[in-house]
């Protein structure tokens, strides 16, 4: 099992960090996701064959930026 956190922008509330953990849980390969606006960081445990290319993409087609 991977690990990743990563910075990203846009994060206002309890309600855009459930916005992103539900996109990203519906990725394959996704086992975990904990989103904090507070520090603009979403934590996410992952399986090796999920692409990080895949999890900034879904981020963004959420509407939010990766830093």
């Amino acid at each position: 099992m991977n690990e990743m956190v990563l910075n990203v922008e846009g994060m206002m509330c309890a309600g855009c960090e459930k916005r992103i953990e539900n996109g990203l849980s519906t990725l394959k390969g996704v086992k975990k996701v904990k989103a904090n606006h507070e520090d603009g960081t979403v934590k996410i445990e992952y399986k090796k064959e999920l692409n990080i290319d895949d999890i900034k993409a879904k981020i963004t087609d959420i509407g939010y930026k990766v830093k």
